[in-house]
C-alpha cells in the first residue's frame, strides 16, 4: 500500500479545468500530486476535507510584491486569500535594473504609481543588486509562502539606459532603443516571464511626472518586443503587459497586433471601464478581437469588481482631501488629527469651507471631482457590505434618508469607530451601477480575471482579496444578476491565468502538477472589514482584508495556512521561466 506525504480525503474535488466537482482524495509525495480519487494508502499527514471544496492553489497574475518579496516571508494580503503563485513587476515599475543612483528616483516612481508608502520600501529593500538578473538572484534567497514570478519593467529599463535624459517626452536614439531591449531579453533569458509598460495618465511618480514609456513609440516597444520574441525562441516566455489610456490616435490594438504577430508573443492589456480611457469596453474587446482574429494573440485582463478607492481619514484619500483645513492637520500624528476631527467646531468650520484645488492634479478633473463631491457615486461601507452596491446604499441617499447633507453624513461616516469608518468609491468598473457587463467576460477564453494589485495601492484599496470575492460574490451570495459556477469561477483563478504566463506546472488537480492547493469551506467563506494596518517597514500603513472559509492552504505539499493562520512554513521560491508538467511517477 503506497505512502504519500499528505492526503486530503473525500472533498469535493475542483479540478481547475472547468469539468464538472466530484468526490475524492487528493494525495501529495515530493512537492507534487501523486494521486487522485479514492486513495487506498496512507500518509505522515491527512487532512479531513468532507463537505469542503478541494481546489488548485490560486495564480495571481497581476501583482506589485516587487519590494515587499525582498523581505516578507508571509506575502500577505495575497496569501489569506487562497494565492499560492503571484506574477509581479506589471504596469512598468518595479526596482531592476537600478543604478545605485537611481534608487531614490525608482522608489518614487512605485509610490507615485502604486500607492506604496516610500519609506517602508527605502527601509526594507536592501539593493543587493543592479541588473536584472542580479535581481532574480536576490529574490531567490528568501523562501515565501508563495512562489513568485516578474517582468522587466519598463520605467526602471528606461532609467537605467537613459539616465538624467529620462524625462517626461524623452525620445530615445535608436541606440537607446536597442540598448533597452539587451537588457529586456537579457532579463527574459534570466528567468523574467515578460515585461511591462504603462501609459496611461493616471500613473505618475510622487513628484507628479507621467511615468516613463507613456509616450513611448511604436516602434521602441515592438523591438522591445521582437528582444522578447528571440529570448522565448531560445526557452524563455514572454508575455507583453500593458496599462493604458488607450487614446484612439495611439492606435494601440494596431502596434500591439504587430507587435505579437512578429514577435510571437502574447500582449496582455488592463481591460476596464474608466473614464480615462476614449474607447468604451466594448470597444476594447472589439478592437482586441479584431487583431485576434488576424494572427494576434492579445488578451484582456478583466478585474471582477469596481475598482476605485476605498476612503478613510488615515488612507490616503478622502472626500475632504481639498478643504483648507483637512490641508492644515493633514501631516499631524493620527491623535491629533482624530481630537481636531471629532471636535464639533472644527467639523462646521470644515464643511462650510469650499475646496481648494489649486494643487489637485488637473489631468484626473473627473476623478477628483468624484473624490470631493461624488456623493451620489460613493457608498457607506457597512460591516456586511456588498462589493455590488445598489443606489440606496450612496452617501447621497443615506443622508437624504436622515435628512442631513451628504458631506455631513460623509463625515460623520469616517468619525465612526473612533476615526476608522471607510466610504467605497469605485471609479472604474462601475459605471451602469452593477457588474452584468462582467459577466460575458468572465466565459471569454480571450480574457483573464486579474488586476487585483495584490501588495499596491495600500492606503486606498485591498483588491489582493479579489480570489475570496470570486468565490464569496459571484458564486456564492450574487444578490442581483447571474452568477457563475464553481467550477467556472476555479479554472479562470487557476488554470487560464497559470498557462498565459507559461505555468503549466499549476492550476490543475491532477497527477505530476505541484500540490498547490486550497480546501475551503463555502458555507463559512466571507471576506472580513477591511482595516488599516502600520506594519510595513518604517511603520508604513496598508490596507488589508482577511477571510473566513479558508481551512487550509497547501504550497508545494507543505500547509502554509491552517484556519486563516499562518503555519511558519515558506515553501514558495522563484519561478525562472516557462513550467512544464513533471509527471509523478507516484501517480496511480
Amino acid at each position: 500500500m503506497a505512502q504519500y506525504d499528505l492526503i486530503i480525503r473525500g472533498g469535493t474535488i475542483v479540478d481547475g479545468t472547468g469539468t464538472a466537482a466530484y468526490v475524492g482524495d487528493v494525495a501529495i509525495t515530493g512537492g507534487l500530486i501523486a494521486a487522485v480519487g479514492r486513495i487506498e494508502g496512507s500518509a505522515a499527514e491527512e487532512i479531513d476535507a468532507n463537505g469542503k471544496v478541494v481546489a488548485p492553489g490560486f495564480v495571481d497574475i497581476h501583482t506589485h510584491y516587487d519590494g515587499q518579496a525582498t523581505w516578507d516571508q508571509e506575502m500577505a494580503p495575497s496569501s489569506w486569500h487562497g494565492v499560492t503563485t503571484v506574477v509581479m513587476g506589471n504596469c512598468g515599475v518595479g526596482f531592476a535594473p537600478a543604478r545605485p543612483d537611481r534608487h531614490e528616483w525608482l522608489i518614487s516612481l512605485m509610490e507615485g504609481v502604486e500607492d506604496i508608502p516610500g519609506t517602508a520600501l527605502a527601509e526594507g529593500m536592501t539593493w543587493d543588486w543592479e541588473t536584472f538578473p542580479e535581481y532574480l538572484d536576490a529574490l531567490e534567497k528568501l523562501p515565501r509562502t508563495v512562489d513568485v514570478g516578474t517582468h522587466v519593467p519598463h520605467g526602471a529599463v528606461r532609467a537605467y539606459v537613459l539616465g538624467d535624459r529620462e524625462q517626461p517626452g524623452a525620445v530615445p536614439t535608436s541606440e537607446d532603443i536597442a540598448a533597452m531591449s539587451r537588457i529586456v531579453e537579457e532579463g527574459v533569458r534570466a528567468g523574467a516571464l515578460g515585461f511591462s509598460t504603462s501609459r496611461t495618465v493616471l500613473h505618475k511618480s510622487v513628484d507628479g511626472e507621467l511615468v516613463p514609456g507613456t509616450t513611448a513609440t511604436p516602434e521602441e516597444l515592438i523591438a522591445i518586443g521582437k528582444a522578447m520574441g528571440r529570448a522565448r525562441a531560445a526557452g524563455g516566455h514572454a508575455v507583453f503587459e500593458i496599462a493604458s489610456d488607450l487614446k484612439r490616435e495611439w492606435n494601440e490594438f494596431g502596434w500591439m497586433g504587430q507587435l505579437s504577430r512578429e514577435a510571437g508573443i502574447p500582449v496582455t492589456f488592463a481591460a476596464l471601464q474608466s473614464i480615462a480611457k476614449e474607447l468604451s469596453l466594448d470597444e476594447q474587446i472589439a478592437q482586441m478581437r479584431a487583431e485576434n482574429d488576424n494572427g494576434a494573440q492579445i488578451v484582456a485582463q478583466i478585474a471582477l469588481r469596481g475598482n476605485g478607492i476605498v476612503m478613510a481619514w488615515q488612507g490616503t484619500v478622502n472626500p475632504f482631501a481639498f478643504r483648507p483645513s483637512w490641508m492644515a492637520i493633514k501631516e499631524l500624528p493620527w491623535d491629533e488629527q482624530k481630537a481636531k476631527l471629532l471636535d464639533p467646531a472644527f467639523k462646521a468650520q470644515l464643511l462650510a469651507e469650499p475646496n481648494d484645488y489649486t494643487d489637485a492634479p488637473k489631468d484626473i478633473g473627473g476623478v477628483v471631482m468624484a473624490i470631493s463631491m461624488g456623493w451620489t457615486l460613493q457608498y457607506e461601507m457597512d460591516p456586511d457590505f456588498d462589493y455590488e452596491p445598489q443606489a440606496d446604499a450612496s452617501v447621497n441617499a443615506r443622508a437624504a434618508a436622515v435628512g442631513v447633507s451628504p458631506q455631513e453624513y460623509a463625515y460623520d461616516l469616517l468619525c465612526r469607530d473612533d476615526g476608522k469608518g471607510f466610504i467605497y468609491l469605485p471609479i472604474l468598473n462601475y459605471a451602469d451601477g452593477n457588474l452584468d457587463f462582467l459577466h460575458p467576460l468572465q466565459h471569454a477564453d480571450d480574457t483573464v480575471n486579474s488586476l487585483s494589485d495584490g501588495g499596491a495601492h495600500c492606503g486606498t484599496i485591498c483588491d489582493a482579496a479579489s480570489p475570496t470575492f470570486m468565490l464569496e460574490h459571484w458564486v456564492k451570495s450574487r444578490k442581483r444578476g447571474s452568477r457563475i459556477s464553481l467550477e467556472q469561477a476555479i479554472k479562470r483563478q487557476c488554470r487560464d491565468t497559470a498557462v498565459l504566463y507559461g505555468l503549466e506546472d499549476r492550476g490543475v488537480i491532477a497527477p505530476g502538477y505541484l500540490a498547490d492547493l486550497n480546501v475551503i469551506d463555502m458555507d463559512k467563506l466571507k471576506l472580513g472589514k477591511p482595516w488599516l494596518a502600520f506594519d510595513l517597514p518604517a511603520g508604513g500603513k496598508r490596507l488589508l482584508q482577511k477571510a473566513d472559509g479558508y481551512v487550509a492552504t497547501i504550497k508545494s505539499g507543505v500547509v502554509t495556512f491552517l484556519d486563516g493562520q499562518w503555519t511558519g512554513a515558506a515553501p514558495g521560491g522563484l519561478i525562472r521561466g516557462p513550467q512544464r508538467v513533471e509527471l509523478a511517477e507516484a501517480a496511480e
